[in-house]
């Protein structure tokens, strides 16, 4: 199979999953059917070229399976109907997809798979499964769990969402905020896995963090009034900037103080910092603009010296009273430290650790050590920092992240 004809299977699948779903109200079932559907165009298009409608190609086969997978389900006469219905409004739906496409059924397959029923676990497995067309075996690597694994999760979550009465409906208004909003989370924590894997040899996974970024852009076409989801674009292209500066030769981490900027890519800083610019004038800012507007400070300075260290530390500030969790609580650590030195950025951290604990779950009591170190190496106490990177080494499972925190420790001994 091309890369052409790749890409276009997988931007056509979450507009026949929607058709499906929309026609038949069953996920389960439509969701085999499209993969079905997805199976025999890979076979079918490279050797005779792809159809003059793509899309109306795949529906067409993807009603077909689901006629049979209909057919053999256990409640055969409550289906019946359902049967017989979508074969009348098999050539109306074939008409509808040969017109450009007047409802988006891509977002609303988006606001199903983060449904509230389902754990943010399930939400990202199945929005990538069902919306961005990886295979369960792909999900699973990204993930470090087994196929088996992520394919029970991934069934469950479609039971849950039958248990639960979803359908494939536009939400209303008060359906359309909070899913908005589980939307854009699940985005953000599957680019997150893949800018910095929490598990495995590589750093990395470029598979996820250009998914969640394509799938973003989707978004951004879907709602562009919406000044949050268009700086979580902003975001995503401004942190992605700084990926190819990220390891040194020799695979190894490099913070970002010690980055070539020059490696930067620039047509991304410049995408994001124009996105970021055109929402930021209207006065409804949220905390993905705020962390685009940080990302955006970072990508226009020409050193680490030289970043407005005082402005990001406000911005951050900023950003805990909207969203006060531990990962900002300890980047606006960092970044009072860089702008007024360690010894406030020790007190801030220790004053944080006695109102709201930052040692709570296992990857925030990593990050915590990895602050304190480095706040403590800036101190002079080169012992003391030494321990606390190696605290900080043996609670990540990212192997590239364990190498860098014990080589400082090493360098400091």
């Amino acid at each position: 199979m091309t890369r052409d004809v790749e890409m276009l299977l997988r931007v056509e699948a979450p507009q026949v999953l929607g058709a499906l779903v929309r026609r038949f109200g069953r996920f389960d079932i439509a969701e085999d059917a499209v993969q079905e559907a997805l199976l025999a165009a890979s076979r079918t298009w490279p050797a005779e070229g792809v159809p003059e409608n793509p899309r109306s190609w795949l529906i067409r086969i993807g009603y077909r399976r689901m006629v049979d997978l209909l057919r053999t389900d256990q409640a055969r006469r409550r289906r019946e109907q359902e049967i017989g219905m979508a074969e009348l409004a098999m050539q109306e739906t074939d008409r509808r997809a040969a017109a450009p496409l007047e409802t988006d059924d891509g977002l609303t397959l988006l606001l199903l798979c983060c449904h509230p029923a389902l754990s943010h676990a399930s939400q990202v497995a199945l929005t990538l499964r069902a919306v961005g067309g990886l295979t369960t075996a792909e999900i699973a690597h990204a993930y470090g769990t087994t196929e088996a694994t992520m394919g029970t999760r991934i069934s469950r979550a479609k039971q849950q969402l039958i248990r639960a009465g979803a359908r494939f409906t536009p939400p209303t208004a008060a359906e359309w905020h909070s899913g908005m909003t589980a939307v854009m989370r699940v985005l953000y924590l599957i680019f997150n896995e893949g800018y910095t894997a929490s598990t495995g040899d590589g750093l990395a996974r470029i598979d996820l963090t250009g998914e969640a970024i394509r799938l973003t852009r989707t978004l951004t076409d879907a709602v562009p009034d919406d000044p949050e989801v268009t700086g979580l674009l902003a975001l995503m292209l401004l942190t992605e900037s700084r990926r190819a500066a990220r390891t040194g030769d020799d695979g190894e981490l490099l913070p970002l103080d010690e980055q070539d900027r020059n490696r930067w890519n620039r047509d991304l800083i410049r995408e994001g910092t124009d996105l970021i610019d055109e929402v930021w004038t209207r006065r409804k800012t949220g905390p993905y603009q705020l962390q685009a507007a940080i990302a955006a400070l970072h990508a226009a300075s020409v050193s680490s010296d030289r970043t407005d260290w005082p402005q990001v530390a406000m911005l951050y500030l900023w950003l805990e009273r909207l969203n006060p969790t531990a990962p900002v609580r300890l980047s606006r650590v960092v970044a009072v430290a860089q702008a007024f030195g360690p010894a406030r950025g020790l007190a801030l951290l220790d004053d944080l650790n006695r109102r709201h604990g930052l040692d709570q779950d296992l990857l925030t009591r990593q990050r915590e050590r990895a602050v304190r170190a480095h706040l403590v190496q800036m101190t002079g106490d080169s012992a003391r920092a030494a321990s606390l990177y190696r605290e900080a080494a043996a609670l990540t499972d990212n192997q590239v992240e364990r190498r860098y925190l014990l080589h400082k420790a090493d360098r400091l001994t």
